[in-house]
């Protein structure tokens, strides 16, 4: 298998995918040449709030059966642990709570073990040390092949700063100096929705970080308060084909619409010919009315978003996506009645 990943990172806020919707995505991910899934939605509290707590047997059973079905698909299989801010006084006491989760973790037998410390506190003294030591005890306990650690300075945006206070001075320089040589990091660039990449940018990282960035690329997702009224359907633009020269690897986060995700997706550097775009992508995943619709509402719901419909329009929408039986027009009608609003509840999971 490529070393170079390639497919999607399930990391965001709110609503999340159903199991069934997962495992297609697999199969979606198999089809258009992408070799990558990963698991790591913020609404699994058993990953982030409660990471020191056994999943039930049923939410267990269902994660084991997605890791064997991305290993018959031949696609890697990843999971993310997030466990929030335990790096603060990190020790002994901490690490004994952390293992019956991390044998857990052994036994889905994931390819790929994250370990995500973004959108936490970060204004900790000795945060970069404290963050290394964690991740190495972790990776002494884990048998995953291959770990992938996201800082909580994850981007050069200074949002990062004002939300989670400010960055340890070094933090990158330090955080890359005693990190194991094999693990990998993300990085979602110069900001935390980054609208594209360049050369001298991922450069500079790197040389901090003392490797290339695995991009965490937070597009096409949809989970914050005003990016929830949008739904994002237009191709990757600013993602050269050459990006696999920059990085060790480009993983999409979607958005909470499984279905209407794939329409940006397959427009991804990866997978796509020089020509692909939004309709190409819909000629693959819609029947040709649908896609019609889809077309005519591209700039409506992409760029301006539910906002801009009124009562009297989207009830006609209603009507227009309610004549398919189709999993694309399924999530337009849930976004246009509201189903994936946003809820700030969801930022302290």
């Amino acid at each position: 298998m490529d070393d170079f990943l390639t497919g999607v990172i399930e990391g965001f806020y709110g609503r999340c995918w159903t199991w069934q919707e997962r495992q297609s995505s697999v199969d979606f991910l198999r089809e258009n040449g992408l070799n990558t899934y990963i698991y790591a939605p913020k609404s699994d509290a058993m990953l982030r709030r409660d990471w020191d707590k056994p999943w039930i047997d049923q939410d267990f059973e269902k994660l084991m059966a997605l890791g064997e079905h991305c290993r018959a698909s031949k696609v890697r299989w990843g999971l993310g642990l997030s466990p929030l801010e335990a790096y603060i006084d990190y020790g002994p006491r901490t690490l004994e709570r952390l293992k019956p989760k991390l044998a857990a973790i052994d036994r889905l037998r994931p390819d790929i073990l994250c370990i995500l410390f973004d959108d936490m506190r970060g204004d900790v003294p000795d945060l970069a040390r404290l963050q290394a030591r964690m991740v190495a005890d972790i990776a002494t306990f884990s048998s995953a092949p291959r770990m992938i650690l996201c800082p909580t300075y994850y981007s050069a945006d200074p949002v990062l700063e004002r939300v989670f206070g400010a960055m340890p001075r070094g933090y990158w320089q330090q955080l890359g100096s005693e990190l194991d040589a094999k693990l990998d990091f993300f990085w979602t660039g110069e900001r935390v929705c980054s609208k594209s990449y360049d050369c001298d940018s991922l450069a500079a990282i790197t040389e901090a970080m003392q490797r290339a960035p695995v991009l965490w690329d937070n597009y096409p997702v949809n989970d914050g308060a005003k990016m929830s009224r949008r739904l994002n359907l237009r191709p990757f633009r600013g993602r050269p084909r050459s990006i696999q020269a920059w990085c060790r690897g480009h993983l999409a986060n979607p958005m909470n619409q499984a279905y209407l995700s794939r329409v940006a997706l397959c427009t991804m550097p990866a997978c796509r010919s020089p020509a692909a775009d939004f309709e190409q992508a819909l000629e693959r995943l819609a029947p040709p009315a649908l896609g019609g619709l889809l077309t005519r509402d591209l700039a409506l719901f992409s760029d301006r978003g539910l906002d801009a419909i009124d009562a009297a329009h989207k009830s006609r929408l209603e009507l227009e996506y309610g004549a398919f039986e189709h999993p694309l027009a399924r999530e337009v009608l849930g976004w246009l009645r509201g189903e994936y609003r946003f809820d700030p509840a969801c930022l302290t999971e």
